[in-house]
């Protein structure tokens, strides 16, 4: 965070964070006036709650227990046609439950969309976090802060000149065995890279700021390779191997200095 932190611009009218994710970087900003967006559509539901109905979420949350094989039923939900059944509180109950007990914390899916990360063993994980969910929440209510659900590119329509955009989109493999683009349906491959670049080229022209980050491959260097390429140290903890994890290289993309 504090390597981002270093390279944000001073100022800029609108946040805009396309891929939003766990939010770590809109939330160390809490900027008064941001365009949230992710094409996961379960994750966009758990930020709307947050924000619109907390306390029916937090007492949702009260009711999960960090247990294998109840692990496993609600993962299987959404294998199930009775899943659209569930209300909007429960589906986000259900991805922070998950979230918080599966292995390494992941949010990964399958290619029917389904999650499939394994139960994480962990002896007391924090599912009920009351304070900070109040805190998310009032943080959303008490700033200008709009959450889609879609293709980042249509999060940017009408985007302001003074805009500023952080781009975190899931990330180029490092290797072959790294390889983890489970977080949407379908993936995220070399093309979806490129029409990424593309898009920041397109702001670039219009004078929009944008920060990228991604993994420090000879792809992406080669990609963003007009633009400024800061290499930093990010502490990564996704690997199957415990000696491989740690600190890893990753580029902060920016065209602004």
């Amino acid at each position: 965070m504090s390597s981002i932190n270093e390279q944000l611009p001073k100022k800029y009218s609108v946040y805009y964070e396309p891929f939003v994710g766990g939010g770590a970087v809109l939330f160390h900003l809490q900027p008064t006036k941001a365009i949230i967006n992710d094409s996961n559509s379960e994750l966009t539901n758990v930020y709307r709650i947050i924000k619109d109905d907390v306390e029916n979420l937090i007492d949702s949350l009260k009711i999960h227990k960090n247990d294998a094989e109840y692990f496993y039923q609600i993962r299987s939900l959404d294998r199930k046609g009775e899943f659209h059944l569930l209300s909007d509180v429960e589906r986000a109950s259900r991805i922070i439950f998950l979230n918080k007990t599966c292995y390494n914390g992941l949010y990964r899916v399958n290619n029917s969309g389904e999650f499939n990360a394994p139960f994480g063993k962990y002896k007391n994980p924090n599912i009920v976090n009351e304070t900070t969910l109040r805190a998310v929440s009032k943080y959303l209510n008490t700033n200008d802060v709009k959450i889609f659900t879609g293709d980042y590119e249509a999060a940017l329509k009408n985007i302001d000149k003074n805009a500023f955009v952080y781009f975190d989109p899931p990330y180029h493999p490092a290797s072959e065995t790294s390889n983890f683009t489970g977080y949407v349906k379908g993936g995220f491959d070399i093309y979806d890279q490129t029409r990424l670049r593309n898009i920041c080229n397109e702001l670039n022209q219009r004078g929009i700021k944008f920060l990228l980050s991604n993994s420090a491959t000879d792809f992406i260097k080669d990609l963003y390779s007009e633009y400024n390429i800061n290499v930093v140290k990010a502490t990564r903890s996704i690997n199957s191997d415990g000696e491989k994890r740690g600190e890893v290289d990753e580029v902060l993309i920016k065209n602004y200095e």
